[in-house]
């Protein structure tokens, strides 16, 4: 396949790869993303996904957000597929700069990544809304109900970026200084409507921009380069 030849000539000529990816990057590792036919938004529950994932509905029924996030969001079996590694090999080789995710599993990491910048937060860390305590993702696991602190009794929230809340202003800026320094900047699973995330690819100064997608996306025009398939299979063919 000739765009996956082309793909392997830039990374081979680059010292300053920026990844960009979103959940299609970890529905190959068995979580299921919102917008495809099967994803969660074409789930039936009594409420829609959207509502459930709001800062008010949080707020307001945390018993079913939080039965609802377990259920959904928590991907505890979940393992690093083939485009956490080779991303992770990368890193290691000093070629892949960082690893900018919409994603909140932390498989990245897992793949052994560590320059990972996650616009939504993630599912690992947790925090009192009352004292700050830190707490894993398996306390949540445990918890019966709704989790509360085990030192002040406070809700103990997900760090994940809920509807109605903002992103993290710091992990944005530095998401955009990464990307302006980028030689070839890759973006992969994701359809690019979910903005502001979206919208950091505005930022790339470069002429190597890439987009690894099983389907087509609202930016597809902008690319240098589409290789469009499973993103696990491409990357384990680089």
């Amino acid at each position: 396949m000739k765009q996956i030849e082309q793909l392997k000539e830039w990374i081979k000529g680059s010292n300053y790869v920026v990844f960009f990816g979103g959940a299609g990057v970890s529905t190959e590792s068995g979580i299921p993303d919102f917008r495809s036919v099967d994803g969660l938004y074409h789930q039936k529950y009594d409420y829609p996904p959207e509502t459930i994932l709001s800062h008010t509905f949080y707020k307001n029924k945390p018993e079913e957000f939080f039965q609802f996030y377990k259920d959904k969001l928590i991907g505890f079996e979940a393992k690093p597929n083939q485009a956490h590694v080779k991303l992770a090999e990368w890193e290691k080789e000093g070629k892949l700069k960082a690893v900018i995710t919409q994603n909140i599993d932390g498989l990245h990491q897992a793949a052994g990544s560590r320059k990972v910048l996650e616009l939504h937060g993630s599912t690992l860390r947790n925090y009192c809304e009352g004292c700050g305590k830190f707490f894993d993702v398996g306390y949540i696991r445990q918890a019966q109900g709704v989790p509360v602190c085990d030192k002040c009794g406070g809700p103990v929230k997900p760090d994940v970026v809920l509807y109605e809340e903002g992103l993290d202003q710091h992990v944005l800026s530095e998401s955009v200084q990464f990307i302006k320094n980028a030689d070839v900047l890759i973006i992969g699973g994701t359809s690019l409507v979910v903005y502001p995330a979206a919208g950091l690819i505005d930022y790339y100064q470069g002429n190597k921009l890439v987009l690894v997608n099983k389907t087509p996306t609202a930016r597809d025009g902008m690319a240098d380069l589409i290789v469009q398939g499973s993103i696990g299979e491409i990357f384990g063919q680089l």
